[in-house]
C-alpha cells in the first residue's frame, strides 16, 4: 500500500471526465506490486522460489534475528532501472530507504523497508487502447520495498500460521495518478503494465502466485463536486475478478450515496464468491506509518554509465516496435498494439513475415481468426497449433489469388485440427483451388443475374450494396471457388 500522494484533487484537474455510471464520475489510481525475477531475496541471499514448504526459504536476516543487517540486492536495482527505462520514467541518481512501521504477524521486524521521500523511480506513463481509442495514466513513482510474509488460516483445525518464506521477496510498487475513469479503462492499463514487465523480464507476472498483484483506490463524485472519498480493494489476482471488483464497488459507492450515507476511507477485499467487496479494516494515511530513514541501509546511488549499460541490454519495447509496425509495414496504431500485446505474440508475426507474408494480411489473420481461436481455447500463441510458417504460406496463396477467403477458412481449419499440415497439400485435397474455367464461371453469372432480378434492378438504380448481394449468389454457387475482386468486376461489365 502506498501513502505517498494525496493530491487527487491537485493531480486530477484537467483530466478528461469519462462515461458517467447513474450521472456519477468514477475516478480510480492504481497501486501495483511486482515481484522482481531474481533468484534471491531483496537484502538477504534467501530463495525466493515459489511452491517450497512454509519457512523452509526465509533465513536470519528475513526473520529480524537479533544483529543481522540487510544488504542491498543489486539484481533489485538492476530491474528498477529497467522499468524506468521502459516508461519514461526519471531514475533518481540518489534514492533513501525508509522503515514503514506497522504491527501483523506476518511482519518479523515490525516494520517494512520501503522508500518514502526519495523513491528510484519518478514519474513516467503507461499508454494503452480502450477499443481503437488510445489512453495515457500517469505514474507518481516506482520504489523498491521487501514483501511480508503470510498468515495460513487453517479452518478445519481452527488456527492461524505464519509463513515466512515470502518475506523479503523483493518488490516493485507501481503508483499511478488518479487518472482513469472506468473499469475497462483501469483492466486496460493493469494488462498494459502487466505486459511491460513480463516483455522486459523484471517479473514473471504470475497473478495466481501473487507476482503481479493489483490494488484499486475506487472513488466517485457527481461532475465538478469535489473529490469523493476513495476505498481501496487489494489483492486483485486476476483481471476479472478486477473487472468485477471495480464495477461492484462502484455500484456500492453509488448506492451508499444515494441512501444518505457518507463512504469512510477503508481497505476492503474482493470475494469472487459473491462477487462483493468487504471492508477489512480503516484506511491508513501515511502519518500512520511513522516513516524514518533506515539507519541500516545507506542510500541508493545509481550512476549514469550503470543506467547505460542497463539500457544497452534492453530488448526493443513494445512502443518502439510497434511505431515500427505502423512505419515499416503501414499498419494502422491499433493494430500495431495488438501485435505487440506480448514478446511471443510479436516474435510469430515477425517469423510469418519474414516467411514472405504480406503483413497487412498476416496482422489481420493474427488478430482475427488467430485470436478467436486462441482465446476460445484458452491458450497463448506459443502453443497454437498453427505454426507461424504455415500461417505465412496460408497468407501467400490468398494474396496471389489461389485462396478466396471462405476457402482459406478451411485450410486454415484444417492446419489447426491438425488434418493436414501444407497449405498447397490441403488446397490440392479439398478441391480449392480457384475456378479458372471462364467459361463455367460465365455461365454462372448469368444464372446468378437472370434469378435475381430485384437486386439487378436496383443495382442499376444505383444501389451499390445490391452489388454485395449478387457477388454473394456468385460465391456460393461457385462452391466458394470463385475469386470475389473478379466476380465483382466481371458483374459490374455484365450490368452496365
Amino acid at each position: 500500500m502506498s501513502e505517498t500522494v494525496n493530491t487527487f484533487e491537485a493531480q486530477q484537474q484537467g483530466r478528461p471526465t469519462g462515461p458517467l455510471v447513474r450521472g456519477y464520475e468514477v475516478i480510480i489510481g492504481f497501486e501495483t506490486h511486482a515481484q522482481l525475477s531474481t533468484a534471491s531475496k531483496i537484502f538477504s541471499r534467501a530463495s525466493t522460489a515459489f511452491g517450497a514448504e512454509p519457512n523452509t526459504q526465509a533465513c536470519a536476516v528475513d526473520l529480524a534475528l537479533p544483529g543481522t543487517l540487510p544488504v542491498m540486492n543489486k539484481g533489485a536495482v538492476e530491474r528498477a532501472i529497467k522499468l524506468g527505462l521502459a516508461l519514461g520514467s526519471h531514475i533518481a541518481p540518489r534514492s533513501v530507504f525508509a522503515r514503514k512501521n506497522y504491527f501483523y504477524p506476518d511482519l518479523p521486524k515490525g516494520y517494512q523497508i520501503s522508500q518514502f521521500e526519495i523513491p528510484v523511480v519518478q514519474g513516467g506513463a503507461v499508454s494503452f487502447f480502450v477499443g481503437e481509442e488510445q489512453k495515457t495514466v500517469r505514474l507518481v513513482r516506482a520504489h523498491l520495498e521487501e514483501d511480508a510474509g503470510k498468515s495460513l488460516h487453517e479452518d478445519f483445525i481452527g488456527q492461524s500460521g505464519i509463513d515466512l518464506n515470502r518475506a523479503g521477496t523483493p518488490l516493485l510498487e507501481i503508483v499511478t495518478e488518479p487518472d482513469m475513469r472506468s473499469t475497462a479503462e483501469a483492466v486496460a492499463y493493469a494488462k498494459e503494465l502487466h505486459k511491460i514487465v513480463t516483455w522486459i523480464g523484471i517479473c514473471d507476472g504470475n497473478m495466481q502466485e501473487g507476482s503481479f498483484r493489483c490494488d484499486a483506490n475506487v472513488s466517485v463524485r457527481k461532475p465538478g463536486e469535489k473529490l469523493g472519498t476513495r476505498r481501496e480493494i487489494k489483492n486483485l489476482n486476476s483481471f476479472k475478478f478486477m473487472q468485477q471488483a471495480i464495477d461492484y464497488e462502484i455500484r456500492w459507492q453509488i448506492d451508499e450515496i444515494e441512501d444518505g450515507r457518507e463512504i469512510e476511507q477503508a481497505t476492503v477485499l474482493f470475494n469472487p464468491d459473491t462477487g462483493e467487496t468487504r471492508a477489512m479494516r480503516a484506511k491508513e494515511d501515511s502519518s500512520d506509518y511513522r516513516y524514518f530513514p533506515d539507519p541500516d541501509l545507506p542510500p541508493l546511488v545509481i550512476a549514469a554509465d550503470w543506467i547505460e549499460r542497463v539500457k544497452a541490454a534492453m530488448p526493443e519495447l513494445p512502443r518502439a516496435m510497434a511505431e515500427r509496425y505502423v512505419r515499416d509495414h503501414g499498419l494502422s496504431e491499433y493494430d500495431a498494439a495488438q501485435l505487440t500485446q506480448s514478446a511471443a505474440l510479436a516474435g510469430y508475426f515477425d517469423e510469418a513475415v519474414s516467411a514472405g507474408a504480406t503483413p497487412k494480411l498476416a496482422s489481420n489473420w493474427i488478430t482475427g481468426e488467430m485470436a478467436r481461436r486462441l482465446n476460445a481455447a484458452e491458450i497463448g500463441i506459443e502453443a497454437a497449433p498453427v505454426k507461424a510458417q504455415q500461417l505465412a504460406q496460408l497468407v501467400k496463396r490468398i494474396a496471389d489469388g489461389t485462396l478466396p477467403n471462405n476457402a482459406a477458412r478451411q485450410v486454415f481449419e484444417a492446419l489447426w485440427t491438425g488434418e493436414g499440415s501444407d497449405v498447397d497439400a490441403i488446397i490440392e485435397a479439398k478441391d480449392l483451388k480457384p475456378m479458372n474455367d471462364a467459361g463455367a464461371l460465365d455461365k454462372i453469372l448469368d444464372e446468378v443475374i437472370a434469378k435475381n432480378a430485384k437486386n439487378v434492378e436496383e443495382y442499376r438504380g444505383g444501389k451499390e450494396k445490391a452489388l454485395n448481394a449478387l457477388v454473394g449468389q456468385v460465391m456460393k454457387a461457385s462452391g466458394g471457388k470463385a475469386n470475389p475482386a473478379q466476380v465483382t468486376e466481371l458483374l459490374k461489365a455484365k450490368l452496365s
